[in-house]
């Protein structure tokens, strides 16, 4: 089943770049930018997460925190999370689980079956609003300009 606009969102729980855990319940209360990408340090996703890392400023001033999340494990996030001096967690999500309440992982066409096949999520966020509700979707974020689209819709 596909999520769309005011349903709840899925409680997840998971571990993120530094160890911690990390549940959908430590956000009661606060705006949540959840968004999910294919893969650290790849062209794409590095700006994106550039672009957030960019604004959390101002997304935090809206009463918003951001947390990534893909399928790499937490080395990797690290790795990335040092490379780029990213200021917000990111989720390894290495079961896909929480990929898989969101259907960020698998998807229709070609692109959708390759991802699955290659055990990465899709590029999608969501904006889940203080009552853990979904407040916005955005399918297909501009990965340069996505704290931009981010801060219109907070």
């Amino acid at each position: 089943m596909k999520l769309k606009v005011s349903d709840p969102a899925p409680p997840f729980t998971g571990t993120t770049t530094d160890g911690s855990a990390v549940s959908l319940a430590d956000y009661a209360g606060k705006k949540l930018v959840l968004y999910f990408y294919p893969k650290d340090d790849t062209p794409g996703c590095t700006k994106q997460a550039c672009s957030l890392r960019d604004h959390n400023a101002e997304i935090r001033a809206k009463g918003a925190e951001i947390l990534g999340v893909s399928t790499q494990d937490q080395a990797s996030h690290q790795q990335f999370t040092a490379k780029y001096w990213l200021n917000f967690p990111l989720l390894a999500d290495t079961d896909k689980a929480v990929s898989k309440a969101y259907g960020a992982v698998g998807g229709g066409g070609l692109m959708g079956l390759a991802l699955n096949v290659l055990g990465v999520a899709n590029r999608i966020t969501f904006i889940i609003d203080e009552q853990g509700k979904i407040a916005h979707i955005i399918d297909s974020p501009d990965c340069a300009n996505h704290a931009e689209e981010v801060l219109r819709l907070l």
